[in-house]
């Protein structure tokens, strides 16, 4: 199984327009609810997956560029 996060763009959509979806009612409604709050909090886990994998192969690719002996940036006065 191959998911993308275009796949999870696609899914957190197709949710939305569930939600949306006037004719849903009742108990159906609450279930759907359920179902949104939890693929809420497995989307987030998933997108901060992906930043975490984002900020490591930005700091592999500028490895070389990494020095212990660098100057921190000075602040700018506000």
């Amino acid at each position: 199984m191959k998911n993308t996060l275009g796949d999870l763009n696609n899914h957190l959509f197709a949710q939305l327009e569930r939600l949306g979806d006037e004719d849903i009612k009742g108990e159906q409604l609450v279930e759907e609810i359920e179902r949104a709050k939890t693929i809420t909090i497995v989307a987030k886990q998933v997108i901060d997956n992906a930043s975490l994998v984002l900020e490591a192969q930005k700091i592999f690719n500028n490895s070389d560029k990494l020095n212990a002996d660098a100057e921190m940036p000075k602040m700018l006065e506000g």
